[in-house]
């Protein structure tokens, strides 16, 4: 009898554990996507015509077309592009249809667009200028003629807002040969965040700890490397160290809840509530969608519980 008596406290206390432990993870990911979706427009580029309605909604991007220009892609870019897009469609219950349109941008069509520009070595900025100047024009986003763009990093992403609809722009570098283990690692790294964070408006969350423990993707140490030349294995090795190298469970979590919510947007205070009231089932799916062998290139196992 006490030994019997011994194993249900033991059992129960397990269940109360485990109840607070979803309650505290419950909890984090609440904190954690107020600061990734709750964001306003303070800032937009300068000279935009601002009577051009925005509308941020990750749905929205769900099944676009990804056009890639530029550079072909490589054996390493085209593997985690084939995965991101079975993971979009895992989550979206829509194909990410792909193809390589050439060198210029004004092949990909004017439907349901992100354009990912694909360089290796320098940054073509002229490229980056003639992308947006297209994109300008078909799209009427009302941005300022004769301007000229240029990169300021490796890989960077902004969706566009026009009178004949919304469009993505990605400008992410590649390797020039087959790379190493830390090339292999950074290419990785900050091709699966621009995808990510282009198909789900998550922005970036800034960390301030001197020793952080990443939980998200999004989450980012700001560094100080510009005395670093790009490319470089000290580029490559700070810009590694400033967040996690792929998806965390939070960010699957956030992907089935853009997927999942009803809300017109996932910047209103709306969508968290939705999160909250639909904890337990989008849990679950994150759990089910790790677990699934498929979508292991793109997921960081060593990413901390939220709750610690």
């Amino acid at each position: 009898m006490k030994l019997w008596l011994s194993l249900f406290v033991l059992a129960a206390l397990v269940m109360v554990t485990g109840s607070h432990s979803r309650a505290a993870d419950r909890q984090g990911y609440l904190a954690l996507a107020r600061s990734g979706w709750n964001y306003q427009l303070r800032t937009t580029m300068l000279g935009r015509d601002m009577s051009i309605p925005v509308h941020i909604n990750g749905r929205d991007m769900s099944g676009v077309a990804l056009c890639l220009v530029g550079d072909r892609p490589t054996e390493q870019t085209r593997k985690v592009l084939d995965t991101f897009s079975d993971l979009s469609r895992h989550v979206f219950g829509k194909p990410l249809p792909m193809r390589y349109a050439g060198p210029s941008a004004d092949m990909c069509g004017r439907g349901r667009t992100a354009v990912l520009r694909l360089y290796s070595g320098v940054p073509p900025h002229h490229l980056l200028t003639d992308d947006l100047d297209w994109m300008n024009a078909a799209y009427q986003l009302g941005l300022p003629s004769g301007r000229r763009y240029s990169s300021s990093s490796p890989a960077m992403a902004q969706t566009f807002f026009g009178k004949r609809g919304m469009v993505t722009h990605m400008l992410i570098q590649q390797a020039k040969a087959r790379p190493g283990s830390l090339e292999e690692t950074y290419y990785r790294s900050i091709l699966i965040e621009e995808l990510f964070q282009s198909f789900t408006f998550g922005m970036d969350i800034l960390m301030l700890r001197r020793k952080p423990e990443f939980s998200s993707k999004l989450q980012e140490v700001p560094l100080n490397i510009h005395r670093f030349p790009w490319g470089s294995a000290a580029f490559m090795r700070a810009l590694l160290s400033s967040n996690p190298a792929r998806l965390c469970e939070f960010d699957v979590f956030m992907m089935h809840a853009v997927a999942r919510s009803p809300v017109d947007q996932t910047t209103d205070p709306a969508f968290i509530d939705f999160i909250d009231s639909e904890f337990d089932t989008l849990d679950a799916l994150t759990q089910a969608t790790r677990a699934d062998p498929r979508f292991a290139l793109l997921l960081d196992p060593d990413c901390r519980a939220v709750n610690q």
